[in-house]
């Protein structure tokens, strides 16, 4: 889908001015996931749902829709995120956060937790993640609240 190649160079400027301030960490991915966390300790459900639903943060909804009455103009380019928590463990949302083009190379998803991915960031942004181990921590923990 060449067209979303501006779409992930806006999500990467955009999300990564309120998010993570350091370069990431390691991790090791076995199969379709990341089984350890990326902080060694879970996130916060409550903090996670306020990432998701954030406009200017996790971006989340500029592609994905979810229960959020709340917020109008949710995104259809992307799987629904209720039911999340059912349809995946802590690990494979992990790693489809961290780097979702390790399972799809044709995903339209940016990396939220890798610094070499987009060659069009603006240099104030250039070197840190979208998000912070913590925050996509906190995703993780909301996101496995929404079963069906």
């Amino acid at each position: 889908m060449k067209c979303a190649a501006p779409l992930i160079t806006l999500l990467l400027a955009i999300g990564t001015g309120a998010g993570a301030q350091t370069a990431p960490g390691q991790y090791r991915i076995v199969g379709d996931a990341i089984p350890a966390s990326l902080t060694g300790k879970p996130g916060d459900p409550m903090r996670g749902r306020a990432i998701v639903g954030n406009r200017q943060v996790g971006l989340c909804l500029l592609c994905h829709s979810g229960p959020f009455p709340e917020e109008r103009f949710q995104g259809n380019l992307a799987p629904d995120l209720a039911g999340a928590g059912s349809r995946s463990n802590a690990g494979q949302l992990r790693l489809r956060i961290v780097d979702a083009s390790r399972l799809n190379p044709d995903t339209i998803m940016p990396p939220y937790y890798k610094i070499d991915s987009a060659p069009r960031v603006a240099s104030a942004f250039r070197g840190k993640p979208v998000l912070s181990a913590e925050q996509i921590e906190d995703v993780i923990a909301y996101l496995l609240t929404l079963k069906n």
